[in-house]
């Protein structure tokens, strides 16, 4: 592990960013732009490994398994995000996606000293979770070295969990900890350090595709409609409606009315008008075909 942090990408300085703090305002968002510009064509070229990473994902979860964010500072924070809008867009469980972040929940608004740099804290709080072999770590950290990560990642491997793991550097260290490591170069910050930016928007992308797959694999969606979202306010009762509305020739009125006999259920809902088929029938070839509103659909039309 490099003592001397100018040795990694992430703390390099950006050449295009030296004289940043000399530039009128629209020249330094026209800088900031032409740099995240960049990172998507980054996170192109690990599409390869984030294959493999969703596909082991899917392995687990579907079998029951949990997958689990873990991270320290800005890097936990969006493993904490993405885990945290899993439940209102897909229906899942609050326990099936799960962020850690170093130092607790405080730590999602304070910065807690000294917390990434325990290794034996990683463990302590998958420890807690109760970690299995069915479960799924993701090891998050721009840097590629965080011990608090690191930790993680060791203890998952030691009781037999699948390993992931998310960094901004070329040969992170905790890539090799991971079964499957995904390493998104990005090239130096346009502040330099400051890994909140392109770093942070990298590893969003990545796991917007990594859970954003997976449910897509689960069957949490039908077209590119969120078939399984939660209508636990109006807005998204409004959205519940719109989906089977889409999905059907029935009126906004009366799709609301199929949804309300269906408690809101918008699979359900959809199966009913275009198979023909009872509510209790539905919900049995749901579990039938995984879920799979397209499945049930094709072996089953009115």
């Amino acid at each position: 592990m490099p003592k001397d942090l100018s040795l990694l990408m992430t703390e390099q300085q950006n050449i295009n960013t030296l004289h940043i703090d000399e530039m009128d305002t629209i020249d330094i968002l026209n800088t900031i732009n032409h740099e995240d510009q960049n990172v998507a064509l980054a996170v192109k070229n690990e599409l390869a490994a984030i294959s493999r990473a969703v596909d082991a994902i899917y392995q687990k979860v579907a079998c029951g398994g949990r997958l689990i964010y873990i991270g320290a500072g800005t890097s936990g924070r969006l493993g904490v995000l993405d885990a945290s809008e899993c439940p209102p867009t897909y229906g899942v469980s609050s326990t099936l996606v799960q962020g850690i972040i170093a130092g607790g929940p405080n730590a999602l608004q304070n910065a807690i000293e000294g917390a990434e740099d325990s290794q034996e804290l990683a463990k302590e709080d998958l420890e807690k979770i109760g970690l299995t072999e069915h479960d799924v770590v993701c090891g998050l950290a721009a840097s590629g070295r965080t011990p608090y990560v690191i930790g993680g990642l060791e203890y998952a491997n030691l009781i037999g969990a699948t390993t992931l793991s998310i960094c901004c550097v070329n040969n992170g260290v905790i890539s090799d900890y991971a079964q499957y490591p995904i390493e998104v170069k990005v090239g130096p910050e346009v502040i330099t350090g400051s890994t909140r930016m392109k770093a942070g928007t990298a590893q969003k992308m990545v796991l917007n595709m990594l859970s954003t797959s997976v449910m897509i694999k689960l069957g949490k969606v039908y077209g590119n409609l969120m078939i399984d979202v939660q209508p636990t306010n109006e807005k998204l009762k409004d959205r519940a409606i719109g989906i089977v509305e889409n999905c059907t020739e029935l009126s906004s009125i009366e799709a609301k009315k199929l949804l309300e006999t269906t408690r809101y259920d918008v699979k359900c809902a959809i199966l009913i008008e275009k198979t023909g088929l009872d509510f209790e029938s539905c919900r049995d070839l749901l579990l039938k075909y995984q879920n799979n509103v397209a499945k049930v659909i094709r072996q089953y039309k009115k």
